[in-house]
């Protein structure tokens, strides 16, 4: 259960920015996305090395500073 505490004279507008960062961090709605249909297991296996590969090359260009 996500709670948000709310300052006395805090603005609703801040206090419900608060609430949907906790909610987007909890990972509730890409799990729901992600249950809506079903993907095989080689598919997510790809998926996952086609990224593995993107992050290892972002890496490898980086500029490394001493």
């Amino acid at each position: 259960m996500i709670i948000v505490s709310v300052k006395e004279g805090e603005n609703i507008d801040k206090a419900l920015k608060k609430l949907k960062r906790k909610f987007e961090k909890t990972g509730v709605v890409k799990e729901l996305r992600e249950r809506q249909k079903f993907t095989k297991p080689s598919v997510k296996k790809r998926y996952q090395k086609i990224k593995a590969i993107y992050i290892q090359k972002l890496h490898e260009a980086e500029p490394t500073e001493l």
